[in-house]
């Protein structure tokens, strides 16, 4: 069990974030709450010590704290903050700082490309499509999940949830 959501989970849940941030523009509560319950579930069977679970904890409260004053101004959307702040817990403050770059690098490309995506004309055959009219509105925001979970699932492979097995 323990192998199949140090596995399974994480990845899947970044997967399926990224992908319900373009879809729909939103990402639910329920995939950072799986995170968090993955997250302690896998840290008591793996053994992890309580300080590490802490340093964990800490990791995320600290995104928490400046995800949460992004989306009090409106620069970014509360399931992108909870989505960080569950990311971070998994990652620790060990892989945090190459997770905010590669998050930053992949969201300044993503926003450039719907950027250039919305100032296009949307060809008719897109425009049958709900999410490419809701993505190419200039009022939209942008999915930034996607990068927080390409960035993510890049570092991931490094972490010492893979180096259990």
């Amino acid at each position: 069990m323990t192998d199949a959501i140090r596995l399974l989970l994480f990845p899947a849940l970044m997967a399926f974030a990224a992908s319900s941030d373009l879809f729909s523009m939103t990402i639910s509560n329920r995939v950072s709450l799986l995170l968090v319950v993955g997250f302690f579930t896998l840290a008591f069977w793996s053994g992890m010590t309580p300080m590490d679970v802490l340093y964990h904890v800490g990791a995320a409260f600290a995104v928490l704290t400046v995800t949460f004053t992004f989306f009090a101004r409106g620069w970014i959307g509360g399931g992108d903050a909870k989505l960080a702040a569950a990311t971070a817990l998994w990652l620790g403050f060990d892989f945090l700082l190459p997770y905010v770059l590669y998050a930053s690098i992949f969201g300044g490309i993503l926003t450039f490309a719907v950027i250039r995506f919305r100032i296009m004309p949307l060809p008719e055959w897109l425009g049958k499509h709900d999410w490419v009219r809701r993505l190419h509105r200039l009022d939209a925001g942008v999915p930034y999940g996607i990068a927080l979970a390409a960035a993510a699932l890049l570092i991931y492979p490094d972490t010492a949830w893979m180096r259990l097995g």
